[in-house]
């Protein structure tokens, strides 16, 4: 049992032993009503969209003045969502975008038919040793597909490709 209980941890992404998304993941899954805000200097998208995926209660960028800093701490212990307003555009940016299906019938960031084919080998059950003898591709060119797919899709790991690529209409057959 820890001595101390938080209500709050401010957490960075770049750290050298943890990384802040997975501190974040860690910490949420133990302590889920504990409000965690990314305090960081990365704008990147994928920082942004894993810290959320991960149970980031807020994401600020270091350039919050003090008192700015403050109140959106505040309010995320008050149960806001503090986002730096450059973050949140990149958030609203993605959620505008239509999302790829089966068909590729919508733009956004679409797979590439090769990617698809990699999907719906995957959800078949092969490891990514049968789907590279199956397309006549190295392993590692199939890791790579599975990795932009994971990129694109904004998913975690392969089984939830897995998970998408049924809910989708895109299982093939072994």
């Amino acid at each position: 049992m820890p001595k101390l209980k938080p209500d709050l941890v401010l957490m960075d992404i770049n750290m050298p032993v943890l990384d802040g998304v997975e501190a974040t993941r860690k910490l949420k899954a133990q302590y889920p009503d504990l409000k965690v805000v990314i305090l960081t200097v990365s704008e990147i998208d994928k920082d942004l969209f894993e810290a959320i995926k991960a149970g980031a209660d807020g994401y600020l960028l270091k350039n919050l003045g003090p008192e700015e800093l403050v109140s959106s701490l505040r309010s995320a212990v008050s149960g806001e969502a503090p986002i730096s307003s450059v973050m949140a555009a990149k958030m609203l940016k993605e959620f505008r975008q239509p999302r790829t299906t089966t068909a590729g019938k919508e733009e956004g960031q679409q797979l590439s038919p090769r990617e698809i084919e990699v999907l719906r080998l995957a959800s078949t059950g092969l490891t990514y040793k049968e789907i590279a003898a199956k397309l006549y591709v190295a392993e590692s060119t199939v890791k790579n597909h599975m990795r932009h797919i994971l990129e694109k899709l904004h998913l975690r790991n392969r089984s939830e490709a897995v998970g998408y690529a049924i809910r989708e209409g895109l299982a093939g057959d072994p």
